[in-house]
């Protein structure tokens, strides 16, 4: 059998969703995100959606590119996904070597990497000379198991709205998510800057529910929010929480995410993700009070480029 790696094709989305599915569970992946990230990447993001194929049918993706946001030049990533049935028959290997080609070619210095902690996919990684780095955790909670902790109090100078509120000018919400993403734990630190990219890579993913997004106001802006993924059916995912530095410490990221988990839970949403730095010791603390328990944990891996 042999395994062939071509660049994505938009009519490859159902089959690429279902590798995504299969591989990663814990993360929410519906059809339209593989061409709409295509579509909507910034050129300097050199991206390149990949699959490896074996006898006519995709077992394997990738995706790799340039991290553009970050004020360090020559930063990279590469995550490839097999599906779990298609493992050992080399085709994450060919699309790691074919995405750092191209890599490479486009300046990359260093390439990172998101690896399952499991011996098999560790040992995949160091094989190839990548070494570990910071770990983070996936965390599930049974939406529809039991009862969620009730809505903290709302502070009197605060009220909640939703990511729809701000449908007519989403820019407040632009303005907190680069204040908290600059201070987010990461190896590659990203500065978002770029107001229009913002709207065409985050505001308008297929994946994200303005209605379900959930956020704090504090005497007329922004102060925190959560913002939520949903794949249309039962799995909700929290995308990213933030809050921005003046309001921090007033327990308004756990408001945020407990308005959104109670409005997806009555929306139907049965299993909620999240995922989190395993040295954000805060919103681990905010997410085990809401009942969320780890389900998986990924070490992030880097390889230098000669």
């Amino acid at each position: 059998m042999t395994v062939l790696v071509r660049d994505f094709l938009p009519t490859d989305a159902a089959a690429w969703a279902r590798v995504g599915h299969a591989a990663m569970p814990y993360l929410v992946t519906v059809p339209e995100q593989a061409v709409f990230d295509l579509a909507c990447a910034h050129p300097d993001e050199h991206r390149r959606l990949l699959v490896a194929e074996e006898d006519g049918e995709i077992v394997a993706i990738a995706r790799t590119g340039l991290v553009h946001e970050s004020p360090e030049p020559g930063q990279a990533f590469c995550d490839p996904y097999t599906h779990p049935d298609r493992t050992g028959r080399g085709a994450g290997g060919l699309l790691l070597r074919t995405a750092e080609e191209h890599l490479a070619r486009e300046g990359a210095r260093a390439v990172y990497s998101w690896v399952l902690d499991t011996p098999s996919n560790r040992a995949f990684a160091e094989r190839r000379g990548y070494a570990p780095s910071r770990s983070a955790h996936f965390l599930r909670l049974d939406l529809a198991g039991g009862p969620l902790p009730p809505l903290p109090s709302l502070p009197a100078d605060a009220e909640l709205r939703t990511g729809a509120d701000f449908a007519d000018d989403p820019r407040p919400l632009f303005v907190a998510d680069a204040e908290a993403t600059a201070d987010e734990p990461s190896d590659t630190p990203a500065e978002l800057d770029d107001y229009e990219d913002w709207l065409r890579r985050t505001w308008r993913h297929p994946a994200l529910d303005h209605e379900l997004t959930s956020v704090v106001v504090v005497d007329g802006e922004v102060a925190s929010f959560t913002a939520a993924r949903t794949d249309g059916g039962t799995r909700y995912m929290s995308g990213m929480t933030g809050t921005v530095r003046a309001h921090r410490g007033r327990g308004l990221a756990k408001l945020a995410k407990a308005d959104s988990l109670h409005r997806a839970r009555a929306a139907g949403y049965t299993d909620a993700y999240t995922g989190n730095d395993a040295d954000n010791g805060p919103m681990l603390a905010v997410n085990r009070w809401f009942g969320y328990e780890i389900c998986a944990t990924e070490v992030r891996h880097v390889r230098e480029l000669g």
